[in-house]
Order: C-alpha cells, then structure tokens, then sequence
C-alpha cells in the first residue's frame, strides 16, 4: 500500500470517527463522566447498593466509551508516522505493519459505528435470553443446547457477565429449554437481533441408520427489568409452584423444594428458577424474568408491531431466520440479511459478532423504511 492510499483510508476513518463522535454526544459524555465521578466519591453512595451499582457500572461504560474513542485517535496518528516512516525508509516490514494496524483499526471504528446504531428505549440494558428446542426430536434439543453455549462463549468472549437462571434437560440429549442473563453495555440492544427461529441441517447423532435430520429451536430475548419499571402484576394472575431442583438424567442437585415456576395465568407465560439453593432467591429471580418478559409484550403491543411476545416465534418450518446446515456442505448463513459464513464450528464456539453486526444494520434500515 502506497503513502497515498494510506492517507486517503486515513481520512476517510477519521470521518467516520467524527460522525461517530458526533452521535455519541462526546461534550456530554465528559459531563456525564465528571457527575458520575462525583457520585462514585459519595461516601454514602452505597447506602443503597442497588443505586450504588447503577451508577459505578454507568461510570465504567462512560469511561470505557472515552477511553476508546482516545485510543483510536491515537491509533490513527500511530499509523500515519509508521506509514511515512516505511515509505521514507523504503521498508517493506514498516509498511505490513501499518496495513495490518490500519485494518485493524477499521475494524474497531465499524464496531463502533454499529454501536450508534443501537438507541432503542432498553438497547442498554442486559438481555435475559430464553433458548426453547422445537420440532426435530433430540436433534433440536441438542441443537438448543449448542445454541445456549454459543451465546455463553459470545459473552466470555466480549468479557460479559452470564447467569444461568434455568435449564430443562431433555431425555436423550440436550435440552427442551434454558434461561439465562448476559450483562454488559448494550447487551439487549446488541443480542435482541437473535431472537427468531434458528434451524439446524445435519446427519442426526441420534439417528441409527445416519439420515439427515432438520430442527428447530426457538431464541426469545428480553430486556432485564429495572426497578424503575412499571409493572403491575395482580397476584392472584401468578400460579407459584415449588420443586426440587435437578440436572442431566434426572440427577438431584438439590434436597430441598428450592426451585420455583411462576405461571402468569392471563399470558400462559411460566419462568423459573433454580440456580439458588434459596427458594426466596429463585422466587425473586424468576420474578424478575417474568417482569422483563411482560415488560417485552407491553412495548411490542404499544408498538403494534406483534400481538403477543409468546407467540412471535414458533421454532417450526416456515418461519425460520438462520440456518445452521452441516451437510451437505457447511454453512451458516442469516435470511433476513444473506450474511453467511461457512465456519459454522466458529459459529457454535461463539464467533457471531457478523450475524450481530449484520441484523442491526438490518433492522435499523428496516426501522427507516417503515418510518418513511
């Protein structure tokens, strides 16, 4: 690469970082830093832990926005005296390296630019991700749990804190449903555009004569609900039920009748809980999942975008978003968007931040076309 197209990739990131900067509102991410600092510094902040909390994590994710965007400016400039140092010096090494650290960069300003993208009501919040098998017999509910540790891997990967609230194995392999927290900065905003039906194509484990065999599992994300939310639930709308926490096979990972299933009787929609040995702890937990779950189905009816969350995802044919196909060839690709890649082992490991990338440009170009 020549000093001249290096000059031009430059500026042409630099725009993009301004743009980005502009949405970002960087005047009032400094004054937001500044008030947060002082609240973190109040002795008796912690008098209330659960505001205590907000407001270092608040403090964090400001930080963390400052921090990166500086680092990318310097990055900038860093690459800018390498890349007239290589071509002074005539060095081929000098050179390599400034393209490798200018894609790099490149890299990290798209990631942030989808970042932008990203100004729903609750696209800050954490996510609670329910992964429910559907049609397909054991193949869908081992493709369930794949899917469960594919979110799991993605969150290690990003340094994202991850709960698991509740997980319902099935008989043969795998799991009928699971239930579980990822938190960290946008994590519903980013992670919302998984939910839908994901199909698998692949020669069944389960199968004796080695057929291919399709399934389905159903992914729900909601966002986590704050206290500042208002949602009323009558109690005589909750059916409250009470048993004895267990793992694969049926093996008893618990004595007591410490986990809980909440049923909301006007919605049929049940949660439960039973990573606490604390019936109160399960019991709170699932409340909380149950909050966010109806939290969900009051903006999308406002929004009249669909009539229930329950039924927006069906886990069957015809309404698929993403294939996973293993044969006969290897391929994992998006519908709605025509992303693809054929890694689909990176997929299940985690390696989904271009699906991610992909559906939120999607849905915002959607979200601007309805709004024309």
């Amino acid at each position: 690469m020549t000093s001249h197209d290096v000059s031009a990739d430059l500026s042409e990131l630099r725009k993009t970082l301004d743009s980005v900067e502009v949405v970002l509102d960087l005047p009032n991410l400094r004054r937001e830093e500044t008030e947060l600092e002082a609240a973190a510094a109040d002795p008796e902040l912690w008098d209330d832990p659960a505001h205590a909390q907000k407001v270092t994590s608040r403090l964090s994710h400001v930080q963390t926005q400052l921090r990166r965007i500086n680092d990318l400016h310097a990055r900038l400039d860093d690459i800018e005296v390498l890349s007239e140092l290589a071509v002074a010096e005539d060095d081929p090494s000098s050179a390599a390296e400034a393209d490798g650290e200018l894609a790099a960069v490149r890299k990290a300003i798209d990631d942030l630019e989808v970042q932008t993208l990203l100004s729903g009501e609750y696209d800050e919040r954490n996510a609670v991700i329910s992964v429910r098998s559907g049609a397909g017999g054991a193949d869908a509910c081992d493709f369930a749990e794949q899917l469960m540790r594919m979110y799991l891997r993605w969150a290690e990967a990003h340094d994202y804190g991850t709960e698991v609230y509740d997980v319902s194995y099935a008989e043969e392999a795998g799991i009928r449903s699971a239930t579980f927290a990822v938190s960290g900065p946008y994590a519903y905003g980013t992670l919302s555009v998984e939910q839908g039906t994901h199909r698998v194509v692949r020669i069944s484990k389960y199968d004796n004569q080695g057929r291919r065999q399709t399934g389905f599992a159903a992914v729900e994300v909601v966002p986590m609900v704050e206290q500042t939310d208002d949602i009323d639930i009558p109690n005589e709308d909750l059916r409250i039920d009470v048993f004895r926490a267990s793992g694969p096979g049926g093996q008893g990972v618990n004595t007591t009748d410490s986990a809980v299933r909440i049923t909301h009787t006007p919605t049929g929609i049940a949660v439960a809980c039973q990573n606490e040995r604390s019936q109160l702890q399960n019991r709170a937990t699932a409340m909380s999942i149950l909050r966010a779950k109806l939290l969900q189905i009051t903006r999308d009816e406002e929004k009249a975008k669909i009539d229930s969350l329950r039924g927006s995802v069906t886990a069957s044919w015809g309404d698929q978003m993403r294939s996973y196909v293993q044969h006969p060839y290897q391929m994992v690709k998006d519908l709605r968007t025509g992303y693809e890649t054929g890694d689909v082992q990176g997929v299940y490991d985690g390696n989904i931040d271009g699906f991610l990338e992909a559906g939120i440009r999607w849905r915002k170009s959607k979200d601007n076309q309805d709004g024309s």
